[in-house]
């Protein structure tokens, strides 16, 4: 049986790390993609995962170009490297909303 060719893709991504009452949060808005587990480790190796199966599974269905195009990736021409979109952190904080409900 013949071995497949393995070839490696590399993605410098923006992660967000939250803390909460709960563990910790592992976010990339490049892809709207998280994660979450009891430790910061553990949910970094969450993300990891997550993010490898997510590609891996749009590589088998011959999409990877499509949904990084729609997500606002762009590929650079010369190396032919994806680049995710740039995205600004305007602000982080609390608003308040209120809403009108029946009574």
């Amino acid at each position: 049986m013949a071995k497949k060719d393995i070839h490696k893709i590399d993605f410098n991504i923006p992660v967000q790390v939250v803390k909460d009452e709960t563990g910790f949060v592992v976010y990339t808005p490049a892809l709207d993609l998280c994660t979450q587990g009891d430790t910061h480790e553990e949910a970094k190796k969450m993300f990891e995962e997550a993010f490898t199966i997510f590609i891996e599974e749009l590589i088998e269905k011959g999409t990877l170009e499509e949904v990084l195009q729609s997500c606002g990736w762009t590929r650079a021409t010369k190396t032919r490297k994806w680049i995710p979109p740039e995205r600004t952190l305007i602000s982080d904080t609390q608003e308040k909303f209120t809403i009108p409900c029946p009574a």
